[in-house]
Protein backbone atom coordinates (compact mmCIF):
# COMPACT_ATOMS: atom_id res chain seq x y z
CA UNK A 1 0.00 0.00 0.00
CA UNK A 2 2.79 2.44 0.89
CA UNK A 3 4.63 1.83 -2.38
CA UNK A 4 1.39 2.44 -4.31
CA UNK A 5 1.03 5.83 -2.57
CA UNK A 6 4.65 6.68 -3.41
CA UNK A 7 4.04 5.87 -7.09
CA UNK A 8 0.92 8.06 -7.14
CA UNK A 9 2.79 10.98 -5.56
CA UNK A 10 5.71 10.58 -7.97
CA UNK A 11 3.36 10.71 -10.96
CA UNK A 12 1.44 13.75 -9.70
CA UNK A 13 1.28 16.51 -12.31
CA UNK A 14 1.31 20.16 -11.24
CA UNK A 15 -2.15 21.57 -10.91
CA UNK A 16 -3.23 24.77 -12.66
CA UNK A 17 -3.01 26.51 -9.31
CA UNK A 18 0.70 25.62 -9.02
CA UNK A 19 1.36 26.80 -12.57
CA UNK A 20 -0.46 30.08 -11.97
CA UNK A 21 1.47 30.68 -8.76
CA UNK A 22 4.75 30.08 -10.56
CA UNK A 23 3.76 32.45 -13.37
CA UNK A 24 2.76 35.08 -10.83
CA UNK A 25 6.08 34.75 -9.01
CA UNK A 26 7.93 35.01 -12.31
CA UNK A 27 6.04 38.19 -13.20
CA UNK A 28 6.77 39.67 -9.76
CA UNK A 29 10.46 38.84 -10.16
CA UNK A 30 10.51 40.47 -13.60
CA UNK A 31 8.90 43.66 -12.25
CA UNK A 32 11.34 43.70 -9.32
CA UNK A 33 14.32 43.44 -11.66
CA UNK A 34 12.98 46.27 -13.86
CA UNK A 35 12.44 48.52 -10.81
CA UNK A 36 15.92 47.75 -9.44
CA UNK A 37 17.53 48.49 -12.82
CA UNK A 38 15.64 51.81 -13.02
CA UNK A 39 16.84 52.77 -9.53
CA UNK A 40 20.40 51.79 -10.42
CA UNK A 41 20.27 53.80 -13.66
CA UNK A 42 19.01 56.90 -11.81
CA UNK A 43 21.72 56.49 -9.15
CA UNK A 44 24.52 56.11 -11.71
CA UNK A 45 23.25 59.04 -13.79
CA UNK A 46 23.06 61.21 -10.66
CA UNK A 47 26.59 60.25 -9.63
CA UNK A 48 27.83 60.92 -13.19
CA UNK A 49 26.41 64.46 -13.12
CA UNK A 50 27.71 65.02 -9.56
CA UNK A 51 31.22 64.04 -10.62
CA UNK A 52 31.05 66.37 -13.62
CA UNK A 53 29.86 69.26 -11.44
CA UNK A 54 32.85 68.68 -9.15
CA UNK A 55 35.26 68.75 -12.09
CA UNK A 56 35.91 65.02 -12.16
CA UNK A 57 35.29 62.65 -15.09
CA UNK A 58 31.68 61.49 -15.20
CA UNK A 59 32.57 58.02 -16.43
CA UNK A 60 34.21 57.39 -13.05
CA UNK A 61 30.72 56.76 -11.67
CA UNK A 62 30.55 53.40 -13.47
CA UNK A 63 33.98 52.05 -12.50
CA UNK A 64 33.57 50.03 -9.29
CA UNK A 65 36.40 50.98 -6.89
CA UNK A 66 37.49 54.11 -8.72
CA UNK A 67 34.09 55.75 -8.11
CA UNK A 68 34.64 55.46 -4.35
CA UNK A 69 38.11 57.02 -4.73
CA UNK A 70 36.69 59.95 -6.73
CA UNK A 71 33.80 60.40 -4.29
CA UNK A 72 36.25 60.53 -1.36
CA UNK A 73 38.36 63.07 -3.31
CA UNK A 74 35.31 65.27 -3.82
CA UNK A 75 34.58 65.01 -0.09
CA UNK A 76 38.19 65.98 0.65
CA UNK A 77 39.07 62.72 2.38
CA UNK A 78 42.41 60.93 1.96
CA UNK A 79 42.93 57.98 -0.38
CA UNK A 80 43.79 55.58 2.43
CA UNK A 81 40.18 55.82 3.72
CA UNK A 82 39.08 53.88 0.64
CA UNK A 83 41.74 51.25 1.22
CA UNK A 84 40.73 50.80 4.87
CA UNK A 85 37.15 50.07 3.78
CA UNK A 86 38.39 46.95 1.96
CA UNK A 87 40.32 45.41 4.88
CA UNK A 88 38.33 42.38 6.05
CA UNK A 89 37.12 42.35 9.66
CA UNK A 90 38.32 45.94 10.24
CA UNK A 91 37.14 48.19 7.49
CA UNK A 92 34.06 46.54 6.13
CA UNK A 93 31.55 46.53 8.98
CA UNK A 94 32.07 49.60 11.09
CA UNK A 95 34.54 51.93 9.40
CA UNK A 96 32.83 51.68 6.01
CA UNK A 97 29.58 52.86 7.60
CA UNK A 98 31.30 55.64 9.54
CA UNK A 99 33.28 56.75 6.49
CA UNK A 100 30.13 56.70 4.34
CA UNK A 101 28.39 58.89 6.92
CA UNK A 102 31.27 61.39 6.97
CA UNK A 103 31.57 61.44 3.17
CA UNK A 104 27.82 61.99 2.78
CA UNK A 105 27.93 64.96 5.14
CA UNK A 106 31.00 66.42 3.39
CA UNK A 107 29.47 66.01 -0.07
CA UNK A 108 26.36 67.84 1.12
CA UNK A 109 28.51 70.69 2.54
CA UNK A 110 30.58 70.98 -0.63
CA UNK A 111 27.43 71.41 -2.68
CA UNK A 112 26.00 74.03 -0.31
CA UNK A 113 23.45 71.71 1.31
CA UNK A 114 22.61 71.26 4.98
CA UNK A 115 22.78 68.38 7.47
CA UNK A 116 19.36 67.05 6.44
CA UNK A 117 20.48 66.65 2.85
CA UNK A 118 23.57 64.80 4.10
CA UNK A 119 21.25 62.41 5.94
CA UNK A 120 19.36 61.91 2.70
CA UNK A 121 22.60 61.13 0.85
CA UNK A 122 23.50 58.56 3.49
CA UNK A 123 20.15 56.79 3.85
CA UNK A 124 18.53 57.35 0.44
CA UNK A 125 21.45 57.91 -1.90
CA UNK A 126 19.55 56.55 -4.90
CA UNK A 127 17.14 59.49 -4.51
CA UNK A 128 19.43 62.27 -3.27
CA UNK A 129 22.43 61.77 -5.60
CA UNK A 130 20.25 62.33 -8.70
CA UNK A 131 18.71 65.38 -6.98
CA UNK A 132 22.21 66.73 -6.35
CA UNK A 133 23.48 65.82 -9.82
CA UNK A 134 20.54 67.07 -11.86
CA UNK A 135 19.47 69.90 -9.57
CA UNK A 136 20.65 73.49 -9.62
CA UNK A 137 23.20 73.10 -6.81
CA UNK A 138 26.76 74.09 -7.60
CA UNK A 139 29.99 72.60 -6.33
CA UNK A 140 31.43 75.19 -3.95
CA UNK A 141 34.49 73.21 -2.93
CA UNK A 142 35.85 72.75 0.55
CA UNK A 143 34.38 74.90 3.32
CA UNK A 144 36.41 77.99 4.09
CA UNK A 145 37.84 78.29 7.57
Amino acid sequence: MLSYLAVLLAQRQPSPIDTGAAAGMGAMLFVQIIVELAILAAYVAGMWKLFEKAGKPGWAAIVPIYNAIVLFEIAGKPFWWVLVCFIPCIGMPILAIVFSWIVSMEIAKRFGKDFGFGLGLFFLGFVFYPILGFGDSKYVGPPVG
